[in-house]
């Protein structure tokens, strides 16, 4: 496995911990299985944080280091957690991918999480469930590093178990925020979301579902649905949704 050292760890946790422009994909393919990405671009964070770092530390060969790497979520754990799981959790790891790009001298820091889920069931499934497969363990497992990261977790804004419900069939996308439990979130981040408005960096927030079929109806009057009907798209930021979390509902008949 190919090693990512601590500057990968050091950014990737410090911009986790204050902004994110967030993309969150699905692409439906008429078998009825399932492409999702979840996209996480640090690369403005970076920008803002190189500016804080000295010549000294700049200067060293570990900033000066390019990363392009893929790597699967399940080999990438230790076989003490892999002994853990269950057979369900072992299949959704198998079939979760983690992609890094990193160029700190071009302010160049982004991370994917892909999964392929081969029906309605598996997809709700791994939804429902992607909130345990921690992304910090991963990149702690990478990296080598038994560093802990703290605050704000950008995967929970797009697959927080700990406040969305699903109901997903081979005709339904259905997802509700869960106010109080979203509440509890937003106070328990509340010091790194005002970092981020410190730092004057907005936190946008992007979903895009692509379909092999038309909609035939969405409830979400935020939500824009393309000419043809088997895109929809729903963008907002993070100051958005903290004084309205029902932007961040999707309900889609198709």
């Amino acid at each position: 496995m190919k090693k990512i050292y601590f500057p990968l760890l050091f950014f990737v946790l410090l911009c986790l911990s204050s902004c994110v422009d967030i993309e969150e994909r699905y692409d439906f393919k008429p078998d009825g299985s399932c492409n999702v990405l979840y996209s996480f671009d640090m690369s403005s964070a970076v920008s803002v944080l190189m500016n804080l770092m000295t010549d000294s530390v700049k200067a060293t060969p570990q900033f000066s280091m390019v990363k392009d790497t893929s790597l699967n979520f399940y080999s990438a754990l230790p076989d003490t957690t892999q002994q853990k799981m269950s057979l369900e959790e072992v299949n959704m790891a198998k079939g979760s991918n983690l992609a890094v790009k990193m160029d700190l001298k071009r302010s160049i820091m982004k991370v994917g999480i892909n999964h392929v889920a081969k029906n309605a069931a598996d997809l709700e499934y791994y939804l429902k469930h992607l909130s345990k497969m921690s992304l910090n363990d991963q990149l702690n497992s990478v990296t080598k590093s038994d560093k802990k990261g703290g605050g704000f977790d950008a995967r929970q804004l797009v697959a927080g178990e700990d406040y969305y419900s699903y109901e997903i069939t081979p005709h339904k996308f259905y997802r509700i925020v869960d106010k109080a439990k979203f509440g509890a979130f937003l106070k328990k981040t509340q010091s790194a979301f005002t970092m981020a408005k410190a730092m004057l960096i907005d936190m946008p927030y992007k979903v895009v579902l692509n379909f092999a079929m038309p909609v035939k109806k969405v409830y979400n009057p935020k939500a824009i649905v393309s000419a043809d009907r088997k895109r929809v798209t729903l963008i907002t930021n993070m100051d958005e949704v903290i004084k309205n979390p029902s932007l961040m509902n999707l309900k889609i008949d198709f």
